[in-house]
């Protein structure tokens, strides 16, 4: 049990551990949270760009955010009100 214990310290980095899955683990569910409720993911949207399109200009997070709000409600029906 305690080699068990000696070796999962080994693994850590020092300065890193609980603090970095807890971040990590609010980074992923605040990303879920967007997606289900349909808000632009502005870091996702550069992943996309640098990984598929990587010669492409790439828009600002002012313009990335302008150009899905008027894509949402610039199309009949996508509003209730």
């Amino acid at each position: 049990m305690r080699e068990a214990i000696s070796l999962e310290r080994e693994r850590r980095v020092p300065g890193d551990g609980h603090a970095s899955s807890f971040r990590d683990a609010v980074s992923r569910a605040l990303r879920t949270v967007r997606t289900i409720i349909g808000a632009p993911d502005y870091d996702r949207y550069l992943e996309h760009m640098r990984d598929h399109h990587p010669d492409c200009d790439v828009a600002s997070r002012d313009e990335f955010m302008r150009q899905r709000l008027e894509t949402r409600y610039s199309k009949p029906g996508a509003r209730c009100c």
